[in-house]
């Protein structure tokens, strides 16, 4: 018995002494994320959020990634600007688990089977070079510009003359369907307007052009290019939250009916006062 209770001994302690060896763990996958927004959660298996769309989207989905990797480490969430109908095709073909869109989905796009998650709302600032006097125009000036029937600075703007730049965002873009639903503009975008893929590329060629014009997301407005006020009311978060900024849209995540659990802990999370309160940075929050 002596000989017996020396062995069992020492298969113990070489079994404590190998690397790696912890005894009996517990899975905590099952927990929602909504709930672990005050520390990291350790888990045993990595794993990748493929996100893809909209590039006004992105900017905020990379700021709730960052915040979310310190939540759940093991977590990556890979992100991708393609635009709001890349977005919904990904998400529909399963390429990306996650799509982003800055724009309502078509009939067609919602007879697919997609399940849609409004995140945040975000306002569509018009953006013009900071040396230019613009201060105001209203809605159908926006329209009658960008459809060419007023194309020169002196028609709009008194301290100012010279033809004016159009500058748009690329057909598919969710921020230019929005911006052409809501200033009643569609398909009749004025020859010559120079296109853009992402909103980076519209306020480069704005900050560098002092007789462009141009539009992007209001959380992505900066020092280098100056918003115009419409109809007398300045592009601002309070201003869409009151409902007298009048040019907005929904920020919209896009997946199928079934996700992977981390996926759906990711969303759920999103949805949390963790992380509406990212969102309240720079958009509106919807909860």
């Amino acid at each position: 018995m002596k000989i017996k209770r020396k062995c069992v001994l020492a298969v113990l302690v070489l079994a404590l002494a190998i690397p790696g060896f912890a005894g009996p763990s517990r899975d905590n996958s099952n927990q929602s994320g909504s709930s672990q927004a005050g520390s990291a959660q350790p888990s045993a298996a990595a794993y990748t959020i493929e996100v893809a769309g909209s590039t006004s989207v992105t900017p905020l989905m990379e700021q709730l990634a960052e915040a979310y990797a310190a939540v759940k480490p093991n977590v990556k969430v890979n992100i991708n600007g393609t635009g709001s109908s890349d977005g919904i095709r990904a998400a529909g073909a399963g390429t990306s688990e996650v799509g982003m869109s800055s724009r309502e989905l078509t009939p067609a796009e919602k007879g697919s089977g997609l399940r849609e998650l409004i995140i945040a709302i975000d306002g569509i600032a018009v953006i013009v070079n900071n040396n230019n006097p613009l201060a105001n125009v209203s809605v159908p000036q926006i329209r009658d510009i960008y459809s060419g029937r007023i194309t020169d600075w002196s028609q709009v703007s008194p301290g100012k003359s010279g033809k004016i730049a159009v500058v748009s965002r690329e057909p598919g873009s969710g921020t230019r369907g929005a911006f052409e639903e809501l200033i009643e503009l569609k398909d009749q975008l004025v020859l010559g307007a120079t296109e853009f893929d992402g909103t980076g590329a519209i306020k480069a060629e704005i900050s560098r052009n002092a007789d462009a014009i141009g539009y992007i997301s209001l959380g992505s407005v900066d020092a280098s290019v100056k918003t115009v006020n419409i109809e007398g009311v300045a592009a601002s978060t309070a201003n869409v939250v009151n409902g007298s900024y009048r040019i907005s849209r929904p920020f919209i995540l896009l997946t199928k009916r079934e996700v992977h659990q981390e996926t759906q802990q990711f969303l759920d999370w999103i949805m949390s006062a963790a992380g509406q309160n990212i969102v309240k940075k720079s958009w509106i929050a919807v909860r």
